[in-house]
C-alpha cells in the first residue's frame, strides 16, 4: 500500500517509448517509491501524473528525449504546471558496465533531475516554431527527393534509345523536369523506348510536383517566420531558410537558453577547451545541432562577401597569420551572439 505524504516532495523520471512509458518516482533524499509503465496516450500521461501525486506533491520531472517520443508527455506535464526537466540519454560506459533497461534508466532520469545533474529545459512544441519545424522538414524532404528524381531522369537518358538520348543529353538540368514532363510516350514495337520515355515522363512530372509543393511551403515560411521573428530577419545575411533554422534550434521557449554562451554552445559554435600540462589551446565544438551550424556558416560566407567590415576584420586576421577556416569559426561565434539578441522570447 503506498503511503501519501502530501509534504513530501517527490521527483519523477520517464524513460519515453513509441507506446510505453516508464515512470520512476523518488523521495527527496533520492530513495525510489516506485516504477510502473504508462501508455503513451493523454490517458496514460494522465494516470503517470496521477501516480507521482500519490507518494506527495511532484517538485519536477525528468523526461528523456523531450523532442521525439517524450515530447507530449513533456506538453502534458507543463500544461498541468509541473517542471519539465529534459535529460540525456544515460551515460554508454556506465550502461557498458551496469546494463540496461527500462526501469534502470527512468531511475536514472530521476536522479539527474533530483540532484540537478539535467536543469535544462525542453522545448515546448507548442507555437509557431515548431509549426516552422514541421513545414521545414516538408521542405527538406521535397528538395532531396527532387534531387534524386533528377539525378534518376539522367541515369535513365545516359541507358535510352538513341533518339531519346539525342533528345535529352544537352537540356539543361532547370529545364530538364519540364522536357521529361513533355514527353509523349506512345505504344510501338519497342518496348524498352515506350518504358524508358514512360518513365522519364512521370519523373519528370513529379519534380514539377514537387516544385509546386516547395512554393507552397515556401510561401508558409515566410509568413510564419515574418510573424515569429521579423527583427532576426532585418540581420544582413539572414534569409527565410536560415533564420527558420535558427528558430527550430531555439525552440518556441528561448528563454530556456539562459545565455548567449549557451546558445553558442547548443549551435557548436562555442570554442572547448583542451589544454593539459604546459599546452594552454582552445579546440573546435564537434558537438551542437549541425543544422543551425550551417546556418551561422551560410550568414558568414554571405557577410564576407558583400559587407566591408567583415571583409576588412578577414584581411586583418589573416595578416596576422589566421587561416580562413579560423576566421570563419571567430565570424560564427560573432554572429551566434548577434543572433541570440534577436530570438523572441514570451
Amino acid at each position: 500500500m503506498t503511503i501519501v505524504d502530501p509534504a513530501r516532495a517527490v521527483t519523477g523520471g520517464v524513460d519515453t517509448h513509441l507506446d510505453l512509458n516508464v515512470a520512476a518516482a523518488l523521495d527527496p533524499i533520492g530513495g525510489l517509491l516506485g516504477v510502473a509503465e504508462f501508455a503513451t496516450t493523454t490517458s496514460g500521461h494522465k494516470d503517470l501524473l496521477a501516480w507521482l501525486e500519490n507518494f506527495g506533491k511532484v517538485a519536477r520531472v525528468g523526461v528523456e528525449g523531450t523532442s521525439s517520443y517524450g515530447a507530449g508527455l513533456a506538453r502534458y506535464l507543463r500544461v498541468a504546471g509541473v517542471e519539465v526537466v529534459e535529460v540525456d540519454r544515460p551515460n554508454r560506459q556506465a550502461r557498458r558496465r551496469t546494463g540496461k533497461s527500462d526501469p534502470a534508466d527512468a531511475v536514472e532520469a530521476a536522479r539527474a533531475a533530483l540532484s540537478g545533474r539535467a536543469q535544462g529545459a525542453g522545448k515546448t512544441k507548442d507555437g509557431n516554431v515548431e509549426a516552422i519545424r514541421a513545414l521545414v522538414v516538408a521542405k527538406r524532404s521535397a528538395r532531396s527527393t527532387k534531387i534524386k528524381t533528377l539525378n534518376q531522369i539522367r541515369n535513365l537518358v545516359v541507358t535510352a534509345p538513341e533518339d531519346l538520348r539525342e533528345q535529352l543529353k544537352e537540356v539543361s538540368r532547370q529545364d530538364l523536369a519540364a522536357k521529361a514532363a513533355a514527353l509523349r510516350p506512345r505504344s510501338s514495337t519497342d518496348p524498352v523506348g515506350f518504358a524508358t520515355r514512360t518513365a522519364i515522363c512521370m519523373l519528370g512530372r513529379r519534380v514539377l510536383a514537387l516544385d509546386a509543393e516547395k512554393d507552397e511551403l515556401d510561401d508558409m515560411l515566410c509568413r510564419l517566420v515574418e510573424k515569429t521573428a521579423p527583427a532576426l530577419l532585418g540581420l544582413l545575411g539572414v534569409g527565410v531558410d536560415t533564420a527558420a533554422t535558427l528558430l527550430v534550434t531555439a525552440g518556441d521557449n528561448a528563454e530556456r537558453l539562459r545565455s548567449e554562451a549557451a546558445w553558442a554552445h547548443l549551435c557548436g559554435v562555442a570554442p572547448i577547451a583542451a589544454s593539459s600540462g604546459k599546452v594552454v589551446r582552445l579546440r573546435l565544438d564537434r558537438g551542437g545541432d549541425r543544422q543551425a551550424n550551417a546556418a551561422l556558416y551560410i550568414i558568414v560566407i554571405t557577410r564576407m562577401s558583400a559587407d566591408k567590415p567583415t571583409r576588412a576584420y578577414v584581411e586583418q586576421r589573416l595578416a596576422e597569420g589566421r587561416t580562413k577556416p579560423e576566421i570563419i569559426r571567430m565570424l560564427k561565434r560573432y554572429v551566434a551572439r548577434e543572433v541570440y539578441r534577436y530570438l523572441p522570447r514570451g
